[in-house]
């Protein structure tokens, strides 16, 4: 679908927020009038008054408020799309209690807009700039009702139950405090990290295990205090133009990579198609659960020497045995219109073995699963034995162990 863009020049605030909505509805993104109105009513610019007024309404921008010493983002106005995404996934309603973990001050106003005067909304974040900044900004927009919090969102904190929780920071796990201050049949939408994959899941409470019953493809910065987890890095060629990132406490032994890319390259092709604007999602989701050694390639452009042709040079799925690996691949069958055909590459000793592993998958995928609706992630309790789970892949975290059911 072609959007209309947001004007960007001598357009009032109004105007600029009336064009965002009607651009999210467009898209999809917004389908309620709750969340619609929502945004027509909290004033953005107010929250980000570093940036210009068409940058401030502009839907599909993050809005950067603080940089670390390497000038990577840890703090921002999340994206407006993002932010609708997730507000309809979690479904908030008139007199409910609800806490925000990750603050900026516009996202809880836009939650305050929707428990209405009855509700109540509780922002937390770990960074006393965050707070200070999210404080005087709803003051000063007139939502003074918002309690913001200092405190590390990840452990417990005073304020009995909530009706929804809405993560809006980037997390690898789900803390036990999470599921403790959740009240029973109750959700929490969490931009959860899945070998490296991420995901914005709203999770129902049901006892000890939390459900999902929505999952959309989203990217977030990532949470700091004790719940936060680095990926592990791995330069085969010692450079930065490739590098394998291993996001789980059980990643492949990789000390054999060395060399690995110098070796000969084998390839398979799977007669399995997709088209220029195709989602794929799910089956970079359905590899990172069925293949071992599961990791994400990327490839530095600026010093590209074509040595790996990934999927994607971003984040494509890899997979690690010894000085072994083999990564998903796309070669260009048709151009008109434009057609793709999965396939993969391989380097070392059984790169040809783990090229058959990956195409076997890209088949059972393609056979079983591309046309349905995804799977479902169940969190069980860390100690969970494993004859008390259900059939499926398991990811295990440090606070949970997460199911993925495929129908």
């Amino acid at each position: 679908m072609t959007l209309t863009p947001v004007p960007s020049a001598g357009t009032t605030a109004e105007e600029l927020r009336h064009a965002m909505v009607d651009q999210l509805r467009a898209d999809g993104t917004i389908r309620s009038e709750r969340v619609a109105n929502a945004f027509l009513e909290v004033p953005r610019h107010a929250f980000a008054p570093e940036v210009s007024l068409a940058e401030a309404y502009e839907p599909v921008q993050a809005l950067v408020t603080k940089r670390d010493e390497n000038g990577l983002a840890v703090s921002s106005v999340s994206a407006a799309q993002i932010q609708a995404l997730m507000l309809e996934q979690a479904d908030v309603k008139l007199g409910m209690r609800v806490e925000e973990i990750g603050s900026g001050g516009y996202n809880a106003a836009l939650i305050a807009e929707l428990v209405g005067p009855a509700g109540e909304v509780v922002t937390v974040d770990i960074d006393p700039f965050v707070t200070d900044r999210a404080a005087k900004f709803l003051d000063a927009a007139g939502y003074s009702r918002v309690s913001v919090m200092l405190a590390d969102g990840s452990e417990p904190v005073e304020g009995g139950l909530f009706d929804r929780i809405i993560v809006t920071v980037g997390a690898w796990d789900l803390p036990q405090a999470w599921t403790d201050r959740l009240a029973e049949g109750g959700t929490i939408t969490v931009p959860l990290r899945m070998r490296g994959l991420t995901r914005s899941i709203t999770f129902r409470r049901d006892g000890d295990r939390l459900v999902s019953v929505s999952a959309k493809v989203c990217g977030f910065v990532k949470m700091q205090g004790v719940s936060a987890h680095d990926e592990f890095l791995v330069l085969p060629r010692g450079t930065k133009e490739i590098g394998l990132r291993f996001d789980e406490l059980d990643r492949p032994d990789t000390s054999g990579l060395a060399g690995v890319l110098e070796t000969a390259r084998v390839e398979r092709w799977t007669e399995v198609t997709v088209g220029n604007q195709e989602p794929f999602d799910s089956l970079y989701l359905w590899l990172a659960g069925v293949l071992p050694g599961f990791g994400l390639l990327s490839v530095n452009s600026e010093l590209d020497t074509k040595t790996v042709v990934p999927a994607n040079k971003l984040a494509c799925p890899v997979i690690v045995d010894g000085g072994s690996l083999a990564y998903l691949a796309l070669r260009k069958i048709a151009e008109d219109p434009v057609r793709f055909e999965f396939g993969a590459h391989g380097f070392g000793p059984d790169g040809d073995h783990l090229v058959a592993l990956i195409t076997e998958q890209v088949e059972v995928w393609t056979r079983e699963h591309r046309a349905g609706d995804g799977p479902t992630f169940t969190a069980y309790p860390a100690g969970t034995p494993d004859d008390q789970l259900p059939d499926g892949p398991v990811i295990d975290k440090r606070d949970v162990r997460i199911l993925i059911s495929w129908p």
